[in-house]
């Protein structure tokens, strides 16, 4: 082009992004803010696949989320934690580039966000058990391994998702290229003890009186056969995050679940209920889950990695670390995130990124699951 023509192209391209500037500064309502991160994400791969499916699954609907610049690449699916504290509407931020190397599948289980949405509370209530959700997870994975030709995929559970997921290599390695636990769930009795202990031990050394107080009250905590009561796990975790002990150097988790208003993904109204979700699922399953003790599992037949914050005490890092240290698995790796406490995903996003790209996408690069590399 002659220097005589693109001058005043320049020129006015110029006037034009001065004259934005110049407007109020946006984004000024959710619509706006969600615009801007769902075209900064969008997927324009002619082998990629970018959208959310209502699934009937277990009899109700289950909506999922399926993102990837190439349908060739491994797939991933991810298990949310809570009970009910879902990782699609924050997935933007949590695991963003997780679609340029696998086909990433974010679900909202059972009585969890868009799926608590979808269907009647007063209908799902009577199912929502651990064993029910155990069920929906396995026929999650049938669907996806139908659905996207696949005769392995990658699990990563975090949290009490991490139950799902273990259990799932346990019974099933077959169909896993490798089990990924993040915030590996194992012993939670033993978990919820360590964690009471540390709590005490920080309220003592701060003189937190009320802290103190409170962690007394709810004395021997988690001890015995009886699940505790959920009023006495909510207390314990109140003051365990106030310490730090969900995310590292900050008072509770409230920085990621923030990112739920901007998803693309949900509406107004899903974003309106997710805590409510929440709720309804921690009110039936909470106290169920931490009575699991999966310490027997001692040899696994799929590949294990482990994603552990190093100052975990929501779920305990320590207990996960010494199981670890005995399991045998045809391979396994321990990953620390030193700046991280329970919330990994989106303490330290990078570094989690990193750890999939290095530790679990060359698994199925060995076993022929991966898009063709693109020509230098």
């Amino acid at each position: 082009m002659r220097r005589e023509w693109w001058l005043p192209l320049a020129a006015l391209l110029l006037g034009s992004i001065q004259a934005q500037a110049e407007e109020a500064p946006g984004p000024r309502n959710r619509a706006e803010a969600v615009e801007i991160i769902a075209e900064l994400r969008k997927i324009v791969a002619p082998e990629g696949m970018e959208r959310t499916e209502k699934l009937r699954i277990g009899g109700i609907d289950q909506w999922v989320s399926i993102r990837s610049r190439d349908l060739r690449n491994p797939v991933l699916l991810v298990l949310h934690g809570g009970p009910g504290w879902v990782t699609m509407p924050t997935s933007w931020y949590v695991s963003h580039g997780w679609d340029e190397f696998f086909t990433v599948i974010q679900w909202d289980q059972r009585g969890s966000g868009k799926t608590y949405v979808a269907n009647d509370p007063a209908m799902v209530a009577p199912t929502l058990t651990v064993d029910q959700v155990h069920a929906d997870a396995e026929e999650l994975v049938k669907w996806v391994r139908k659905t996207f030709g696949k005769e392995k995929i990658f699990v990563l559970g975090h949290s009490w998702g991490s139950l799902l997921g273990l259990t799932l290599a346990e019974r099933h390695p077959e169909w896993l290229h490798a089990y990924i636990g993040a915030a590996q769930g194992i012993d939670a009795r033993e978990s919820e003890r360590r964690g009471w202990a540390w709590a005490m031990e920080q309220a003592r050394a701060a003189k937190n009186a009320e802290a103190i107080r409170d962690l007394e009250s709810i004395a021997p905590y988690a001890v015995g056969k009886k699940p505790v009561a959920l009023k006495d796990i909510l207390l314990q975790r109140r003051w365990l995050n106030f310490f730090g002990g969900a995310a590292y150097r900050r008072p509770d988790a409230s920085f990621e679940g923030a990112a739920v208003n901007l998803s693309p993904e949900y509406t107004d109204e899903e974003v309106r209920q997710v805590w409510k979700a929440q709720d309804f699922s921690v009110e039936r399953l909470l106290a169920a889950v931490l009575t699991a003790d999966l310490s027997h599992v001692k040899r696994l037949k799929t590949p294990l990695i482990l994603f552990l914050g190093r100052h975990d005490r929501n779920v305990s890092a320590t207990v996960a670390a010494e199981w670890f240290a005995g399991v045998k698995a045809p391979s396994k790796r321990l990953v620390w995130f030193e700046q991280s406490a329970h919330e990994m995903m989106a303490e330290e996003p990078g570094k989690v990124l990193l750890s999939l790209v290095r530790y679990a996408r060359p698994i199925a690069e060995r076993a022929g699951d991966v898009a063709p590399a693109s020509p230098p």
